[in-house]
């Protein structure tokens, strides 16, 4: 039986993940942080779905790098993992507090990191390993009023172009999948007519779902993805490329 430890697993992305796997066998750590009724609701479906496989829920704060450790001794067999956790703040970047620069920074790369330091052997004894990452197309291409987040999710990619050669002899692959503008709790602040706008910017002509995301981790999971290493795949209906 496979395990995949999924950071984030209170969200909308999250939770899609979750059932994705869960549907081909997957047993699933569900991490929250204060998310804790999705994911207990969750794992009850999920219990009554698939009676074979385990379910377990994890609490932590990413923004406290200082508890990874508790979190990764809770831990037995890994074979994946998902950081699928991500919140942005709008502002100048004259007016970003030194705190939010922390806590965009530890959420999304170096309370990730630490994770992956700290599992990295379970990932190599799995034999299939995988390690991925929930990014984002500002990334790349970047966001007025989102610089830390922007800078954050570039750092990502970076980090997934050099730790996947330094593991692949490992069997262990290393991607990002980076979202357009999906319907999620990041767009909720959005009134009716800029979403209409942005809409219109995007060449498919509509806003992503969680499904969309999810489809695509369910192929970096599969045995056949194993030649597929240090990309980020973008998913964005031809938004921002």
């Amino acid at each position: 039986m496979r395990f995949a430890l999924i950071m984030g697993a209170s969200g909308g992305i999250g939770q899609a993940i979750a059932s994705e796997l869960a549907q081909d066998g997957w047993s699933l750590y569900l991490h929250y942080n204060n998310g804790k009724h999705n994911v207990e609701q969750q794992i009850k479906t999920l219990q009554e779905q698939f009676p074979k496989q385990d379910f377990f829920s994890l609490q932590m704060d990413m923004k406290r790098e200082e508890t990874v450790s508790r979190l990764i001794d809770s831990l037995f067999q890994v074979d994946a993992v998902v950081f699928a956790s991500g919140f942005t703040e709008y502002h100048l970047l004259t007016e970003v507090t030194v705190e939010e620069i922390h806590d965009l920074l530890a959420v999304h790369l170096t309370t990730p990191i630490r994770i992956i330091q700290l599992l990295q052997t379970k990932l190599a004894r799995s034999e299939f390993g995988r390690v991925i990452f929930i990014s984002s197309v500002y990334g790349e291409a970047g966001s007025a009023m989102e610089v830390m987040y922007s800078t954050a999710k570039g750092a990502q990619t970076a980090f997934v172009k050099a730790y996947s050669k330094e593991v692949a002899s490992l069997g262990i692959t290393v991607n990002a999948i980076a979202p357009g503008a999906v319907e999620t709790n990041m767009i909720q602040s959005f009134t009716s007519e800029e979403l209409e706008r942005l809409k219109e910017e995007i060449p498919s002509g509509r806003l992503g779902n969680v499904w969309d995301i999810s489809f695509w981790v369910r192929q970096l999971v599969d045995k056949r993805s194993e030649y597929l290493t240090g990309q980020t795949i973008t998913v964005s209906g031809g938004w921002l490329r």
